[in-house]
C-alpha cells in the first residue's frame, strides 16, 4: 500500500492506556505503506467538557468553568505523565497543555465578561482538545523512535464560516495540503493531524460538526489520493444492530457507501453520511476497525454494490421521534399542498426522517424530531389557514413516541417478499406497524412503530430476517 489515513476517535485515545496502543497500531503498519497521515480526536470527553465550561462561562458560572479547566488541565497532565519519561519532551508538553489552558481560561472569561457563547467562540474553544491529543500523540510516536509533527488542520482544512458545521472548500484545501502536508510526507515523516477542526480563509478556527474527525480523515484521504481510508474506534465494525438492543448483533464484513449512509442517517453509531462524501467521490475504501482488537478485520466500506439479492445487512432504530399527519378529504387532487406544507417545516429547521402519502392524497404524513412538533404543527396551522377555515384540510395532528425502525441492504426494492418477510417478523411479536417507507436509494425500508415496541421490533428483524437467511 503507497498512502494510508488512519483517524482514531475519542475512546481509541482516551486515555495513556488506549494511545500506547494507538501509537503501536501506527508502528506496526508504518512499514507497509510509504506514506501515512493519522488523525487523532480529543480524549474522549474533553470536548463535551469544553462545551460545558463554555456554557458555564455563558450563564456567569465563573466556579463550574474553572473547576473543568483544573479537571482538564490535571487530566492532560497525568496522561502526558504516563506516556513520557521524565524530560525534555514530557516538559514541553506540559507546558503547552498549560498554555493552551490558559487560552481556554481566557476565552471563557470572554464569554463570563459579555455573557454571550457566539457560533465562533464556541467553535475556537471546542478545538482545543485535538490541538493538545495531536501533540501528545505525535511525541508518544517520536518516543518510539518514529518520526512525527504534529499538524493543526487549520493550516490544511480551508472551509467557509458556517461556525459549528463549517463544509471545506476542497480547491483551496488540495492547495494547503500539497503546500503543507505532502512535503513531510515525501520526507518520511509522519503528520498527525487535528481531526474535526478548520479555518476560514481568514484564518478563524471552525469545526466540522458531528463526525468531524472522520470527515478529516476522508479529506485528506481524497487530498492526498490515500488508497485507503482507516478509522479506529471501540467497536469490531459496524454491526447488524445496536449490540446493546441485541446481544447477538455481529459485524458487517463488507458495505456499500449507500448503505452506510442509509444506516448512519437512521441512527446507527457509525459513521455520517456527510463524512465519506470525499472517500465516495474518489472511490476510496474506507475501514471502520477496533482499537481494542485490532486482529478483527472489521468492515470494509466501498462504492462497490453486491449483487441486489435483496438480503437485508442491519437494522437500526432512531428514538425520540413523532409522526405529524395533515388529512383532509378536500386534500385530492389540490395541487401545492405538499409543498406548502414542507415548507413550512423547513422554515423551522426540523429534520423530516421519512414520508408517508396515501394515494388517495387524503393524508400526508411524515415523522421528525418530537422537540420540534410544537413550532411545525403551528407553523402548517398557519400555512394552512385558509383550507382549515373551508375544511379542505380537516386537522394537523401529531402521534408522538413513536419510532423509525430501518432495515438495510443492496437490491431491497428490485427483490421480491422483503417487505412479506419483515411484516411476518414483526406479525409474529403482534407488533402493529404504523407507517411505511422505501426510498428509491434501493438499499432501506423504514417503519414506524410505537417506542414500546421498539427493541422488540429491532430484535425480531434481527432474529428472524437477519439471522435466519433473510
Amino acid at each position: 500500500m503507497d498512502t494510508l489515513v488512519m483517524k482514531f476517535g475519542g475512546t481509541s485515545v482516551g486515555s495513556a492506556e488506549a494511545i500506547n496502543q494507538a501509537a503501536a497500531l501506527v508502528q506496526e503498519h508504518v512499514a507497509q505503506c510509504k506514506r501515512m497521515v493519522v488523525v487523532v480526536s480529543a480524549m474522549s470527553g474533553v470536548t463535551d467538557a469544553l462545551i460545558r465550561s463554555a456554557r458555564a462561562a455563558e450563564l456567569g458560572d465563573d466556579a463550574t468553568y474553572r473547576a473543568v479547566i483544573n479537571e482538564l488541565r490535571n487530566r492532560h497532565h497525568d496522561v502526558v505523565c504516563q506516556l513520557l519519561p521524565q524530560g525534555g519532551e514530557r516538559v514541553q508538553l506540559l507546558a503547552t497543555v498549560d498554555r493552551f489552558m490558559e487560552e481556554l481560561s481566557s476565552f471563557c472569561y470572554s464569554v463570563h465578561i459579555l455573557g454571550e457563547l457566539t457560533p465562533r467562540a464556541l467553535d475556537a474553544i471546542s478545538s482545543l482538545g485535538e490541538r493538545i491529543n495531536a501533540r501528545t500523540f505525535s511525541a508518544v510516536l517520536r518516543q518510539r523512535g518514529l518520526r512525527s509533527e504534529a499538524i493543526d488542520a487549520t493550516q490544511l482544512i480551508i472551509t467557509d464560516d458556517n461556525f459549528q458545521n463549517a463544509a471545506p472548500l476542497m480547491g483551496t484545501t488540495r492547495a494547503r495540503v500539497s503546500e503543507q502536508l505532502t512535503p513531510l510526507l515525501a520526507d518520511g515523516i509522519i503528520p498527525v493531524v487535528t481531526g474535526f477542526i478548520g479555518a476560514t480563509e481568514k484564518g478563524v478556527t471552525t469545526t466540522l460538526g458531528r463526525g468531524g474527525s472522520d470527515y478529516t480523515a476522508a479529506i485528506l484521504g481524497d487530498c492526498i489520493d490515500a488508497d485507503e481510508v482507516w478509522t479506529w474506534t471501540d467497536v469490531d465494525g459496524v454491526m447488524t444492530a445496536d449490540p446493546r438492543l441485541v446481544p447477538e448483533a455481529r459485524v458487517i464484513p463488507t458495505l456499500s457507501y449507500s448503505e452506510v449512509s442509509e444506516l448512519a442517517y437512521f441512527g446507527a453509531k457509525v459513521l455520517h453520511p456527510k463524512t465519506i462524501l470525499p472517500v465516495v467521490q474518489r472511490g476510496i475504501p474506507l475501514w471502520v476497525k477496533n482499537t481494542f482488537n485490532p486482529a478483527c478485520p472489521g468492515t470494509c466500506i466501498t462504492g462497490e454494490v453486491e449483487n441486489g439479492s435483496g438480503r437485508i445487512k442491519a437494522v437500526t432504530a432512531i428514538k425520540g421521534m413523532s409522526m405529524v399527519t395533515v388529512e383532509g378529504r378536500g386534500m385530492m387532487g389540490v395541487p401545492g399542498i405538499a409543498a406548502r406544507t414542507f415548507s413550512a417545516v423547513a422554515r423551522q429547521g426540523a429534520s423530516v426522517l421519512m414520508i408517508s402519502q396515501a394515494s388517495s392524497e387524503q393524508s400526508i404524513c411524515f415523522v421528525i424530531p418530537t422537540e420540534t412538533v410544537p413550532r411545525v404543527v403551528k407553523a402548517i396551522e398557519e400555512e394552512m389557514a385558509r383550507e382549515l377555515a373551508r375544511m379542505d384540510i380537516d386537522r394537523v395532528w401529531s402521534w408522538d413516541d413513536v419510532v423509525v425502525v430501518t432495515a438495510v441492504g443492496a437490491g431491497l426494492r428490485n427483490t421480491p417478499g422483503v417487505a412479506a418477510r419483515l411484516f411476518g417478523a414483526l406479525g409474529q411479536a403482534n407488533i402493529n406497524v404504523i407507517a411505511i417507507a422505501q426510498g428509491s436509494s434501493e438499499c432501506s425500508i423504514s417503519l414506524v412503530v410505537e417506542a414500546g415496541d421498539a427493541v422488540s421490533a429491532v430484535r425480531q428483524i434481527h432474529k428472524e430476517v437477519i439471522l435466519n437467511g433473510g
